[in-house]
Parts: C-alpha cells; structure tokens; sequence
C-alpha cells in the first residue's frame, strides 16, 4: 500500500468513525430526551453499537477491520431503512413524521454515512498486491 494510498484510508476511517459517532450521539439523545419504551432501549443500544463499531473503525486491522467496515455499513444501511419504514408504511407499530425530532438530520447523517462507509468498505476489502510479485501483462 502506497503512503498517499494509506492516509486516504485512514482519511476514510475516519470519517467513518464519526458519522458512526453522530448516528449513535442522535439515538442517544432520542432516548434521553422523551423517546421511551422499548424504543428508547433500541435507541440506547443503537447509541453503543455505533460507538462499539466507530472503535472498531479506528481501532482494528486486517480481517477484524474488514469485518467491522461490513458490519457498520450494513448497521448504517438498517437504521436508514428502519426510519424510512417508520416514515412511510409503519415499523412495529411506530409510525414517523418528518416534523419529529431530528428525523430530516438523521436521514442526512446516515445518508452520508453511508456513503462513507461503503467508499471505506470498497478500500478496505480491495484485493492488496504481494509484496514481491510482479503483475503480468494482459494476455500474457
């Protein structure tokens, strides 16, 4: 891996990291301030999966790294597609609104999020050249 390959993967993680950081801190806030129920303990278990994982982006490396990008890309893509559901036809009963409590910025956090994440995911789980090894030609 080349050094300006390395800093913009780091660049990435990142930026990952804190848009796992904002959809997690959005949940908390949720909960602690009138979202209750089991919602709210969603909200609350949502808020650590999203600090666990930003860790995880920050933390790991190798196979562990590529798991956690799958893993926060894949819990990004649930939570935006839970809201939209609660927005439009109804989650578990749960029907939202748009004038709700941060609903238009949580659809722009995870949006971008995800966004992030999948370019992050892409980079972490590109195939690395063998130290060593020369490419071929094509046909060759």
């Amino acid at each position: 891996m080349t050094e300006s390959t390395g800093r913009a993967l780091w660049t990435m993680r990142i930026l990952s990291a804190i848009a796992l950081l904002a959809t997690g801190g959005i949940h908390l806030y949720l909960a602690l301030n009138g979202v209750g129920g089991i919602l709210g303990v969603m909200f609350i278990l949502n808020a650590v999966a999203g600090l666990v994982l930003a860790a995880g982006m920050l933390l790991l490396r190798g196979r562990l790294l590529q798991l956690v990008t799958v893993l926060s890309l894949l819990f990004l893509i649930a939570t935006l597609g839970a809201l939209l559901l609660a927005l439009t036809v109804g989650l578990f009963g749960i029907h939202e609104t748009w004038d709700f409590t941060l609903v238009p910025e949580t659809v722009i956090v995870e949006s971008i999020g995800i966004v992030l994440l999948g370019i992050t995911t892409a980079m972490v789980l590109r195939p690395q050249p063998v130290p060593g090894m020369r490419r071929s030609p094509q046909g060759a």
